[in-house]
């Protein structure tokens, strides 16, 4: 019988981050994952604290950067890989009246800290954006496709990984422990994305789930050394490489790729820059996402040992880190959760 503090189903940015905060409080623990969630693998990993579309702040943007970068820097020297990329966030600009909008929204004291008041004229002969950018600070990504790659090899390396399929019906809920197979721990903690929706402890949670469909291109005459926010995002990857992304998809719950959402950004892209560019790769991912766009995060209403970290959306880069200190600190210390995340607040 192998015995452990915690068993982690999820090994995507909600299930690294609550990782981390174990090893760093030296608590012993197990990952489930048959890398069928796919969202943290194919996102951008942008952290942007600004939601570009009306100029508004993103919940909580402060406090979750604040908690966050520090902790990209620590997986960076754990697992010997560069993951964190600051980069400018540029608004592409269609009119005079947006431009007046933003520099409007850059004057109150809740975006002072993330939008600049400098118009940022467009140099790049091959982006059409005559109205030029609007930057936005203290923006990035994370490469979280290799976070997620390096940290599984991580936990195979330290025996901490068991890759294969959770099977529900075989978990064993005692009061004072959770056994799974030849497992026992003292909690468990569902961590599994859009693949919530098939938990019967918490497939209650209104969870949605949105389909994003992401290209890869080449473009070697695209030289960009910012991410550019427009119709789609653009952002550089290295080695003339560049993400494109990406579509909103409700009703198809699939990974599968289409034609449709391909042509989609491509007519997109087009109307942004105009070089030639080939499409290198693309992919699907079904996003966590929940309609009140807050967390689902705590225990469960009969099992005290078992609970829920989940609806990251498509913001899971900034708030994983946030969300996982918060069950943390409720299961070991007791504390409330923040309540905009608690799953409490929904009405069954």
């Amino acid at each position: 019988m192998k015995q452990v503090d915690y068993i982690i189903v999820g090994n995507g940015l909600a299930g690294i981050a609550f990782c981390e905060q174990l090893r760093n409080a030296n608590k012993d623990f197990v990952v489930f994952d048959n890398n069928s969630q796919q969202s943290s693998s194919v996102a951008a990993g942008l952290y942007n604290p600004v939601t570009l579309k009306r100029f508004t702040k993103v919940w909580n943007a402060k406090e979750q950067l604040i908690l966050a970068m520090p902790k990209y820097k620590v997986l960076e020297q754990l697992l010997n890989v560069k993951l964190d990329y600051q980069l400018p966030v540029y608004r592409r600009f269609m009119s005079v009246e947006e431009q007046n909008d933003w520099f409007s929204a850059s004057d109150k004291p809740v975006l002072e800290d993330f939008l600049s008041t400098n118009l940022v004229k467009n140099t790049n002969a091959v982006i059409n954006a005559d109205f030029g950018f609007g930057e936005v600070l203290h923006s990035g990504r994370v490469n979280t496709s290799q976070l997620v790659k390096l940290y599984r090899n991580y936990l195979l390396e330290n025996d901490k990984l068991e890759g294969e399929e959770f099977q529900y019906e075989l978990l064993e809920i005692e009061q004072e422990y959770v056994q799974y197979k030849d497992i026992k721990a003292k909690h468990i903690v569902f961590a599994e994305g859009f693949g919530v929706t098939k938990n019967p402890f918490f497939s209650h949670l209104p969870l949605n789930g949105t389909k994003g469909e992401m290209l890869t291109i080449e473009a070697s005459d695209l030289k960009m050394d910012f991410i550019m926010k427009s119709s789609v995002f653009i952002v550089p990857l290295g080695k003339n490489l560049f993400w494109i992304g990406a579509t909103y998809e409700r009703e198809d719950k699939t990974h599968n790729i289409t034609e449709n959402a391909k042509d989609q950004l491509v007519d997109k892209l087009k109307q942004i820059i105009k070089c030639d560019f080939k499409i290198v790769k693309q992919v699907a991912g079904i996003r966590p996402t929940t309609k009140d766009r807050r967390p689902l995060v705590g225990s469960h209403c009969d099992y005290k040992n078992v609970h829920v970290l989940n609806g990251l959306g498509t913001r899971g880069v900034m708030i994983s880190p946030y969300v996982a200190e918060q069950l943390f600190n409720h299961i070991e210390k007791g504390e409330l959760l923040d309540p905009e995340i608690d799953i409490k607040r929904i009405k069954n």
